[in-house]
């Protein structure tokens, strides 16, 4: 939880009482923030209450991620409050988390919830103590108390099974040595057990696999906490959001219902914008028209409106950006793109792929999916020519260029500028098309929103967002035939991830693709290949959707053959046939649960008697007891879970 802060210099954070039926979290009012002599906002004011879920949204750069620091009291605002309900306890995830202490990854996992960390940490640091005085004994006896009557056994196995729905499953690991995507899901984690009133996320599905993300979404669903977040996941968007409120030109618009919503509501408000600029054109020919009647008009009009006249018509006079069908990637490709034969690859023992074979034809579009760690990105090191195979052979063609976006960024002299960096690779794309052939490194820029006053911004003064689209620009200005592309969408914005997915609509060479983000393959993508363990990458033609509606089928068809086979063992064996709603072999498992419930219950009471009794001498044994009521804590509470769910089916 972030603790409350002290009143700042010039804006100011604090706490706030106020219950009434619907409580409010917090309220922003009339804030200001300028960064690197760049005002992102000002005057803006914005609040929450409970059980509400917003989506903050916004180009890279705008300000998002600091609108959430200020709010979260991590910043400092320059001018207006920000106040907090004391009332409530909330959780603030970081885009880029660190961590203070060298906890291993389970550890720091359970300091989300902090006491009940520090009363396991205790009972663990007493057990281990060759003798106890009366006093420590005592303590134990406490301690282990406060232990049971707070249900803190669990905590352990609560913080794994969140670790393993977010990917992680090295728990052992100091949290200081991860990575910056492991860090990430640490601190997810650690958040999510914390269980706060109101959550503050910061890109969660940043680092996610697709069944990471989509855990994540079910969970945050069957949540009814109040969350405030920014991510560039449209499908995440659109499921968790009950309220989407928009940063732009510096100031804040906010739509109630989710993204689909929001872009019903922001088509309209275009339709009506574009209405209301026909209008003003049709205005200013008339106004030019009478203006044209002489000087003596001239003269008796109004001074305001000459002045409007004058500024609609720098308006006018702005040229918009041209509309090139860019056909890039269509630079000759020969025979062979990449040939790729009974390629796989281990890594620390660890098999990845095996077997796998590969030849590219120009306008393949394939998407890479599978558990992080699973090996995509290391494929794509390997059909690039970047890293070798443990067997067989890749043979790429000699026309081909290959434009390889990393997750990593390269390093790039801070003082250089944005136009410079782009222009060291190329002045101009020869799309090859069109009278309108070429595109200018400044026509680049400005597709995928960099504009024209930013493009002798410094690369130091760049937010992490826009450094990774320059990086996308530069890779694209390289004009490559075969486009390689290891999570794209980390860090963009809604407006670049559009500009990508048209840029790639027209991309004729070959697009390979590892992402998480559903709805960018579902319109970037028209082949998966998925990891699915033990060395095996299955090919499934279509995009995401088509690929998550074959897996539900096969899961379908598996499920249908099972209740097949078990229909068919209680036809054999109708005297003990369930009359319930559970097969002959899950009312056997029942009633074994049961019994098993039964005597670990029981030995659990005998053990917890035993703890009474014994000295601080007893140490050893009181640590072997300690140990053994939470393995049997653990095992109920999984014992519990299945039975419930055997009970319901029976109810059913």
């Amino acid at each position: 939880m972030v603790e409350p802060e002290a009143r700042f210099a010039h804006g100011s954070w604090h706490e706030f009482s106020h219950l009434n039926c619907t409580m409010n979290l917090f309220s922003i009012n009339n804030i200001a923030k300028t960064f690197e002599e760049t005002l992102l906002f000002e005057g803006i004011s914005f609040g929450m209450d409970e059980g509400e879920r917003v989506g903050l949204i916004g180009r890279n750069g705008i300000g998002k991620s600091t609108l959430l620091k200020i709010i979260a009291g991590r910043e400092i605002a320059d001018a207006g409050t920000v106040a907090f309900n004391k009332a409530i306890r909330f959780e603030y995830l970081d885009q880029l988390p660190r961590f203070e202490s060298h906890f291993n990854v389970l550890e720091a996992v359970m300091s989300g919830k902090a006491e009940l960390h520090r009363l396991l940490m205790r009972h663990a640091e007493l057990c281990a103590m060759n003798s106890l005085s009366a006093e420590q004994e005592k303590e134990l006896h406490d301690v282990s108390a406060a232990i049971e009557e707070n249900k803190a056994w669990q905590l352990e196995s609560q913080a794994k099974s969140f670790l393993h729905s977010l990917g992680v499953d090295r728990f052992d690991e100091d949290v200081m040595v991860l990575s910056g995507g492991q860090r990430k899901r640490v601190a997810l984690a650690r958040a999510l057990l914390s269980d706060p009133d109101f959550m503050i996320l910061d890109e969660p599905t940043n680092h996610l696999d697709a069944s990471s993300v989509q855990w994540l979404q079910d969970y945050i669903q069957r949540n009814a906490k109040a969350l405030l977040l920014v991510t560039h996941d449209r499908y995440f968007l659109d499921a968790v959001s009950s309220r989407i409120v928009e940063l732009d030109q510096k100031r804040l618009f906010s739509f109630e219902g989710n993204y689909e919503r929001y872009l019903e509501r922001k088509e309209l408000m275009v339709a009506a914008d574009d209405a209301k600029a026909d209008h003003e054109r049709n205005k200013l020919r008339t106004e030019l028209a009478w203006l044209q009647k002489g000087a003596k008009a001239r003269r008796t009009k109004q001074q305001s409106r000459i002045n409007w006249i004058e500024k609609m018509q720098v308006e006018k006079a702005k040229p918009d950006q041209r509309d090139i069908d860019i056909e890039v990637g269509n630079v000759f490709l020969g025979g062979r793109v990449i040939d790729a034969y009974n390629i796989s690859k281990s890594i620390n023992g660890t098999l990845l792929f095996k077997g796998f074979e590969y030849n590219a034809v120009p306008g393949d579009k394939i998407g890479f999916i599978g558990p992080n760690g699973s090996g995509k990105t290391t494929l794509l090191n390997i059909l690039s020519g970047a890293l070798p195979s443990d067997t067989g052979s890749v043979r790429i063609g000699d026309t081909v260029k290959i434009g390889f976006f990393r997750q990593e960024l390269s390093h790039l002299a801070p003082t250089q500028t944005v136009i410079g960096a782009l222009r060291e690779v190329a002045e101009y794309v020869d799309t090859g098309v069109g009278r309108d052939r070429y595109i200018s490194a400044r026509e680049m820029l400005e597709r995928f929103r960099f504009p024209s006053h930013r493009h002798a911004s410094r690369i130091e003064t760049l937010s992490g967002g826009e450094r990774r689209r320059l990086e996308l620009c530069r890779i694209l200005m390289a004009n490559p035939n075969v486009l390689m592309l290891d999570e794209p969408t980390n860090d963009f914005d809604l407006v670049t991830l559009a500009a990508l997915e048209e840029y790639l609509l027209y991309f004729k060479g070959v697009l390979l693709v590892v992402s998480h983000d559903r709805a960018f393959l579902d319109k970037t993508v028209e082949f998966i290949y998925a990891f699915e363990g033990d060395g095996r990458i299955k090919q499934y033609p279509g995009n995401y959707n088509s690929w998550l509606e074959a897996v539900e089928n096969q899961k379908a068809e598996r499920r249908a053959e099972q209740d097949r086979k078990e229909t068919k063992a209680v036809a054999d064996k109708p005297k003990s046939a369930p009359k319930k709603g559970l097969s002959y072999k899950e009312e056997r498992e029942l009633q074994g649960i049961e019994a098993d419930m039964e005597s670990l219950s029981a030995e659990q009471t005998t053990l917890e008697t035993e703890m009474g009794t014994l000295s601080g001498a007893d140490h050893l044994r009181l640590n072997a007891i300690s140990t053994r009521i939470h393995e049997i804590a653990t095992a109920l509470e999984l014992k519990m879970q299945r039975w419930m769910e055997l009970e319901e089916k029976r109810s059913a």
